[in-house]
Parts: structure tokens; C-alpha cells; sequence
């Protein structure tokens, strides 16, 4: 992880220098007052759905607690949720442009799938059906194959012989 944490600030760079860039292209093509306007519109409307994604999701938490539901989907939904607002919020094109479509359906299912993906690689399993619930996994029958098997899909049954059976994953390595 800290590898990774060497490129922030060179990322950082190239956000802005983007922003900029962008900026400048769309005020050359809609005047430099238009753009600002643009910019002052889309920190605005962040702003506001700051406040509403964070009411969204601390109430999908406090249900999910009560009902007695691992809260990781809710948890995980309002993370998108408010990092879509946050970046709307944040002044320039680029970001306004990625936050607004953190904000739209589709997109926010495939972004909560690949917090929770990335969720469940860093944390241990337990910790992870803490969050989002018992995992499920295919079940083959058959003599085992040495090649690696695809990751199983969540939504899919375990199954064996047709009838349900409970288990629990246990990685190798993590107590």
C-alpha cells in the first residue's frame, strides 16, 4: 500500500493540470463567464448533495443496524454516494464530470461492486461477513482441479446435491 502512496502526489499534479485544461477549453469554446458559471453550478449542486448522500446513507445505516443486517451495503452505497457529491463539490469540470456519474445508477452499482470487492481482499473474512453477511460460493462436486477457478459470483446459491449447506471460508494465512 505505501508503494501505491508514492504516485498521490503526481496524480494530484495531473488532476489540476486536466482541470486547468479542460477549463480553458470549455471557456474558449462557451466564454470564460459561461465556464465559471458552469464551475460555481456544479460546487453548488455538490454541496447540496453532500448533505442529502449523508443523510441517505447514515439513515441505510442506522436501518440496516436495527434490523439486525451487516450494514456494509449501506456503508459502501453512501461511500459512493458521498464521494460522487464530494467530488461535484470539489471546483472544476473533470471532477464535477466523475462525481456526477458516481451519481447515476449503473454507475454506482459497479463502483459500490468494486468497493466491496476491494473491501473483501483487505480485510479478513470474518471482518468482511461482518460487513455484507455470509458470502456465498459454487459448490462443484468432483475430484479437485489444480487449475485456479474463477471467483465465484455472490449472488449464486451454495448448492450441493440440491440442497443448501452452511460452511465458512477460512483463508490461509489469516487468523
Amino acid at each position: 500500500m505505501r508503494r501505491g502512496l508514492r504516485f498521490v502526489p503526481l496524480a494530484l499534479l495531473l488532476a489540476v493540470v486536466l482541470e486547468l485544461a479542460v477549463f480553458v477549453g470549455v471557456g474558449r469554446a462557451l466564454g470564460f463567464g459561461a465556464a465559471v458559471l458552469l464551475v460555481f453550478a456544479a460546487s453548488l449542486l455538490g454541496l447540496v448533495l453532500l448533505r442529502r448522500e449523508g443523510m441517505r446513507a447514515w439513515r441505510g445505516f442506522r436501518a440496516a443496524a436495527a434490523a439486525g443486517q451487516p450494514p456494509g451495503g449501506q456503508v459502501t452505497d453512501g461511500l459512493v454516494g458521498l464521494a460522487g457529491a464530494l467530488l461535484l463539490a470539489v471546483p472544476g469540470l473533470v471532477s464535477g464530470l466523475v462525481g456526477l456519474l458516481l451519481l447515476v445508477p449503473p454507475v454506482r452499482r459497479l463502483a459500490r461492486a468494486g468497493v466491496r470487492r476491494a473491501t473483501e481482499r483487505r480485510v479478513s473474512s470474518m471482518v468482511a461477513g461482518d460487513l455484507f453477511g455470509p458470502r456465498t460460493v459454487r459448490v462443484r462436486q468432483g475430484a479437485p482441479q489444480h487449475t485456479p477457478q474463477p471467483t465465484p459470483q455472490p449472488e449464486q446459491p451454495v448448492v450441493d446435491g440440491g440442497r443448501a449447506i452452511e460452511g465458512e471460508i477460512v483463508e490461509p494465512g489469516r487468523h
